[in-house]
């Protein structure tokens, strides 16, 4: 015999057995094979029994060296033979049983897959076909078929569907041919295209005669039909026909008939093939309605029930969980409106944006839900080929929302107006032309008195620019910083137009809050002695003991549930409702609150009154007379800038748009940082389950349902519902509070709505609410049920924070994170697609958590994040003036008026010259300049508590502070949106009209102003007017790009709700340029590594800091926010964003913990030794400094390559979430359902962050 001419691979011996039996099979292809049948018949045969009973044989024919796949292939084409034909799928059928991954790519590459779709329209025009042909044909393409991505298109264009079709009918009974029809079958349907042309041919209506009730007989045939059946229901236009065909029921009854008879589990794939079933069914609105006429919420819901004790039956339990949320009726939040019930007048409505479009709403119009989104879902199946969808897909990996324009990325000073008119902000600048001549510098007790003197009579007034709106005459400018401390003084903002109010003296402004009354008995009375800001309090005295009037009132005030403000001078000062009739701007609302058998109330302004008559509450009375003095330990020497009764007056100089007549007890209190650590919440196992089955059972079991509202701010004179006592009393009327309405939904169960931020219908995440009436020991479930976010951290460990007044009065104030069985999920409310920006079809979701009470009679509070308010700003930097030395420069000046009428102040830090002369004057004029803001967003309070750490640190004695001082000048705007803090969620917009613009609003704001807009988003083009805090920063760092004075280090302090520790993001031309895989030479890419320095620093000191989590990438969307607009337009190079999580840390020292406001201003504090040690860095000729950074840079670049690319997050300014969780088999997407064949509980991979690159998340600012 000759040597074959096939290759063969080198180390394959080429007298193999099998080589020399493939070359004579190649020397016959053709018409030698026709000719000489019975030799094809005897090779083929062979070259089987060797493959068959010798392993190497296969591997010799599908070595990569062999050409032995071609020879197969072509014999298998050009034979005639029957036999032949047989053997020679006999060859490829053990070849591609082994190692079947590679082979059949490989078999799918020499066009194997064609071959076969020919041979099998050749065989089914036969008649009759050989049964024997078409079982090993179809069996070969069920192999072939889920490893060629053109397989769907290849069986189309070949007319292959319908042979297999005709097949399976013409064999319903023939169980050994059936099966790999239907495993044929099942891979056609995976392309929409083919499951539309099957469903024609009525192949789902044959799939329902071959699928049938419990059977132990052939049960793999009943599963591969029932996956073909999922697959062909995937198109809504085979669901419609199931559904038009009554086979909703059928499948219902089917499971039920497999649940109750598979006792011992052993099909559990043939009843999550049933589930699959439904659940691509009830993908349409005719398939839901079905499936609840046919009852399916129940018969789901038991067997679910019945399967929960079984860990390997989670893959039913979460099938059929989906199912049932996705087909649970949608609800309308119970609210009339989403509009809110008081009044604000704008000075007038932006042109464009979505302000504008909620005054162009026509009056009447059904905000909360709409009949648009009851819509049938437009069909989705199209007759184009979407076979290569996944291939376009991958190839659009690039993020289109990065900044590709190079004009764009490389900043240029644009200071962008005239410096005529920035001269104004030149009174905000005294310490850079202050000659401190007549300043005594000597040490001594008239130093300090000069130095108070000095820094009050340099404060300036709000300031006032032409483009500015003018104050009107009742906002008079405050003259000095004292007057600025003591909101006493201050000027009221002027009420809306529609409240009926009396003028007041000149002396006295509107609704000012002087006194508040704090009651022992009927009989006596006394004011608190509040001292006066005005006053240069030293240190010593702050924490002298107090007098005996001083502590009998301070008892007192401990024993209150909510200290009621009062108006002196001005108690007849209306309020407005919705329907504008006048109301008492003084609420009095309190649950009785029993401390050792006594019982104690609040007295209001009416002269005693029962505050009781007017929201159905019981007050009651002390019948003794004397009531107990309670001892309330001192707290001064652990919250040394924290004073009640100071608290108490700035509330007072506050104008909140509700005006707030309370004020709520952790602001009054305090807080005090828990000594022991708050670990992340380990998640329990089927938590998210359990909750959604018990939502669930609102439905199957409505008798349970009390649906009891107990707190309604839709009822603005009475929010609180008078009950019998079996129900926990709300409250959120104090400043930042923020919930809108509660229903008792089980004995022990509420459903809670929120405010949307002020002026929009969305964001709502931000809450801060008041609970008594609870019962010791009771575990009580809170579902606040109208989120948005698609996830949370509270899927991830992090915890609510809870503040019992019992434990403060016992000596412990403080905060604690609490709460069990916490999770978050998608609910059955519907947002109507005026509140979700126009698409429908869109739920809230569910954040839940339960938790016990410890105290009889406690009053507790409940708080997204640590409450930092308004009015404890203002008390904290009047403490903090009162720790200044000699040896500090502090100017407290008014930047300007907010829309609602409150300051925003302005700080400026430094130290004082040595001496007044001209090196030292020089010096101190000449220090860099370092310029920081916090706390745009309101519901990030987490930012204002690492802006204390920054300020209590600069205002130290510590040698690190004095050196911090003396080498920078610091410009600190510690609150840039008070409006937004103090209002709570101030909403929405009533009625517009060419000559009244009416704002609605009800009570913090979580991400807007009073303008319904993100304050972070204007500073492109701040609008004086409407932005008017964003307007005079950004005009102030014009200024300063004007003089070249711009500050070396620009820094935003934010918050972030969905990633742990905190990191920064600044701007950087060349990484947005690796990231966006733009063209660029290597001018474009030439930049200053120092951006990268700040960080670095904070890396290596700062426990809770993360170099892994920031990112220096410019993107599309945040052009308008402060760090992209200060490096672009002012030339900052250093313009950062530094992010504090609200959760916890993943890396680090903190790592496994949740965040405090230890930690928070701990980083604050970092922040300022970080400087410190730059200005040190910076100032050093060597530059390996440099050289670490751009090996930084180099290692970022090679991660980023290999990463995969972030994600455009269109409505939330935050990237998707990036730990690992597998959230979709409990959640109701129906774009993204991927099957679960393991009941694989919800986990978090905490490290998973630590693997993505700088660059790698979305940004947020």
């Amino acid at each position: 015999m000759n040597k074959p001419k096939m290759a063969t691979e080198k180390g394959v011996p080429s007298n193999s057995r099998v080589l020399m039996l493939l070359g004579q099979l190649e020397r016959m292809n053709g018409e030698a094979m026709m000719r000489d049948v019975e030799t094809a018949r005897q090779v083929t045969a062979k070259i089987f029994h060797l493959i068959q009973t010798q392993e190497k044989s296969g591997k010799e024919v599908m070595s990569k060296g062999s050409s032995g796949m071609e020879v197969i292939l072509a014999s298998l084409e050009s034979t005639r033979d029957v036999q032949t034909t047989l053997n020679i799928l006999y060859i490829l059928s053990e070849l591609l049983t082994v190692g079947r991954g590679r082979r059949v790519g490989v078999f799918v590459s020499k066009g194997g897959t064609g071959i076969l779709f020919q041979i099998l329209i050749t065989t089914s025009k036969e008649l009759p076909p050989s049964e024997e042909l078409m079982l090993q044909l179809h069996s070969l393409l069920a192999k072939v078929g889920p490893k060629d991505r053109k397989f769907g298109v290849k069986a189309r264009l070949s007319g292959a569907l319908n042979a297999t079709v005709n097949l399976t009918k013409q064999n319903l009974q023939n169980t050994k041919l059936l099966l790999p029809c239907l495993q044929v079958l099942r891979v056609y349907s995976t392309n929409s295209v083919n499951a539309i042309s099957l469903g024609k041919n009525g192949v789902v209506e044959l799939m329902f005669k071959i699928v049938v009730p419990f059977s132990k007989k052939n049960t793999s045939l009943l599963k591969v039909a029932l996956d073909a059946l999922g697959a062909l229901l995937k198109s809504k236009t085979n669901a419609r026909r199931a559904v038009d065909a009554g086979h909703v029921h059928v499948l219902l009854a089917l499971y039920q008939d497999w649940h109750h008879n598979d006792t011992r589990h052993r099909h559990m794939l043939i009843r999550k093939g049933l589930l699959v079933c439904l659940r691509n069914i009830t993908n349409i609105k005719l398939g839901r309605k079905a499936f609840i006429d046919a009852d399916g919420m129940r018969i789901l819901y038991y067997s679910s029930t019945e399967c929960l004790p079984v860990r390997t039956l989670d893959p039913l339990v979460n099938t059929s969980s989906l199912i049932m949320r996705k087909c649970f009726p949608k609800n309308r939040l119970p609210l009339p409106t989403i509009k809110s019930a008081f009044h604000y007048q704008l000075p007038h409505v932006p042109a464009v944006g979505p302000v504008a479009q909620l005054y162009s709403q026509p009056l009447g119009v059904d905000d909360v839900v709409d009949e648009s989104d009851d819509n049938e879902e437009t069909d989705a199946d199209t007759e184009n080929d979407t076979d290569n969808e996944e291939d376009e897909k991958d190839q659009h990996t690039a993020n289109e929302d990065i900044e590709t324009d190079l004009n764009k990325l490389h900043p240029k000073k644009n200071p962008g107006r005239p410096f005529e008119e920035l001269k104004v902000y030149e009174r905000f600048f005294l310490e850079l032309s202050e000659d401190f001549q007549g300043y005594n510098f000597e040490p001594s007790k008239s130093a300090s008195t000069t130095s108070s003197s000095f820094s009050s009579t340099r404060a300036t007034r709000p300031i006032i620019v032409p483009t500015a709106q003018a104050l009107s005459p009742k906002h008079v400018p405050i003259t000095s910083c004292q007057e600025d401390c003591n909101p006493t003084k201050a000027e009221r903002a002027p009420p809306s137009p529609s409240v009926p109010t009396p003028a007041p003296p000149a002396s006295l402004t509107p609704l000012e809050l002087d006194t508040i009354h704090l009651t022992k008995d009927q009989d006596r009375k006394e004011e608190a002695r509040i001292p006066s800001p005005d006053t240069h309090t030293t240190l010593s005295s702050l924490t002298r003991p107090p007098s005996q009037a001083q502590t009998i009132e301070q008892d007192l005030a401990h024993v209150l549930e909510c200290v009621s403000l009062e108006a002196e001078g001005a108690l007849n000062t209306e309020g407005v409702k919705q329907d504008g009739s006048p109301v008492n701007a003084t609420r009095h609302i309190q649950s009785p609150l029993l401390l050792g058998g006594i019982a104690t109330r609040r007295v209001g302004g009416g002269g005693g009154s029962n505050w009781g008559s007017d929201c159905g509450s019981e007050g009651t009375e002390d019948e003794g007379g004397e009531g107990a003095v309670l001892e309330v330990p001192d707290t001064a020497l652990l919250l040394p800038l924290h004073d009640p009764d100071l608290y108490v007056e700035m509330v007072k100089g506050t104008h909140s748009v509700p005006q707030y007549a309370e004020v709520a007890y952790p602001d009054y209190f305090g807080h005090i940082a828990p000594t022991f650590r708050e670990p992340l919440q380990e998640r329990v196992y089927g938590v998210q389950r359990s909750k959604i089955f018990q939502d669930i059972e609102r439905l199957i079991h409505p008798n349970d349902i009390v649906d009891k509202v107990v707190y309604d701010l839709d009822i603005p004179s009475c929010p609180v519902i008078e009950d019998n006592g079996e129900s926990l009393k709300f409250n959120s009327q104090f400043e930042s509070g923020n919930l809108r309405k509660a229903v008792q939904m089980r004995k022990y169960e509420y459903d809670l709505v929120l405010n949307s931020d002020i002026n929009s219908n969305h964001y709502h995440q931000w809450f801060y609410f008041e609970v008594s009436g609870m019962r010791v020991g009771t575990t009580y479930r809170f579902n606040i049920i109208n989120s948005e976010k698609s996830n949370s951290q509270f899927n991830y460990g992090m915890q609510v924070l809870m503040y019992s007044v019992q434990e403060a009065i016992s000596g412990r104030p403080r905060w604690v994170r609490t709460g069990t069985d916490i999770c978050y999920y998608k609910n059955h409310f519907a947002r109507s697609s005026i509140a979700a920006g126009g698409q429908k079809g869109k739920s809230y979701y569910t954040m839940t958590f339960s938790t016990s009470f410890s105290h009889k009679d406690d009053v507790c509070y409940f708080a997204y994040h640590y409450p930092y308010t308004y009015s404890t700003l203002k008390m904290h930097l009047s403490k903090l003036e009162a720790l200044r030395t000699p040896q500090i420069y502090l100017r407290r000046d008014v930047l300007c008026e907010t829309l609602g009428g409150n300051s925003c102040p302005l700080l400026t830090i430094t130290a004082m010259p040595e001496s007044n002369s001209n090196d030292h004057i020089c010096q101190f004029r000449n220090r860099p300049l370092i310029f920081l803001s916090a706390r745009v967003h309101p519901g990030e309070t987490n930012a204002s508590w690492v802006m204390k750490g920054t300020l209590e640190f600069l205002m130290g004695t510590s040698p690190l502070a004095a050196s911090l001082r003396e080498a920078y000048i610091f410009k600190i705007v510690p609150m840039l949106n008070p409006d937004g803090v103090v209002n709570g969620k101030v909403l929405q917009l009533l009625l517009c009209s060419p000559s009244l613009c009416i704002l609605l609003l009800f009570c913090c704001s979580h991400r807007c102003s009073l303008s319904g807009e993100d304050l972070n988003r204007q500073w492109q083009n701040p609008n004086p007017e409407l932005h008017p805090t964003i307007y005079h920063t950004k005009s102030l760092l014009q200024y300063l790009a004007h003089i070249q004075r711009a500050p070396l280090v620009f820094c935003d302090y934010h918050g972030h709700s969905r990633k742990k520790n905190v990191f920064m993001y600044g701007c950087s031309v060349k990484e947005t340029v690796w990231q966006s895989n733009i063209s660029a030479t290597s001018s474009d890419l030439h930049e200053d590594l120092g951006y990268r320095a700040l960080p670095k620093i904070l890396s290596q000191i700062a426990p809770a800091f993360s170099m892994a989590s920031c990112s220096f990438v410019v993107e599309r969307s945040k052009e308008s926010t402060a760090r992209v607009v200060v490096w672009r337009e002012i030339g900052v190079q250093r313009s950062y964003t530094m992010e504090s999580t609200l959760c916890g840390c993943d890396q680090g020292k903190y790592k496994g913990l949740q965040i405090g406001t230890r930690e928070l201003e701990e980083m604050g504090a970092q922040f300022c030794v970080a400087l410190l040690r730059l200005k040190r860095l910076t100032g050093i000729r060597n530059h390996q400094h440099l050289l670490d950074l751009e090996s930084d840079i180099i290692g970022t670049q090679s991660k980023v390559v290999s990463s995969s690319p972030t994600t455009y997050v269109v409505e939330e300014d935050e990237p998707s979430f990036l730990e690992e969780i597998d959230y979709s088999a409990e959640s109701n997407d129906e774009d993204a359902e991927p099957e679960i064949e393991h009941g694989i509980e919800v986990q978090e991979n905490a490290n998973h962050l630590d693997r993505l690159s700088d660059c790698e998340t979305n940004h947020k600012d």
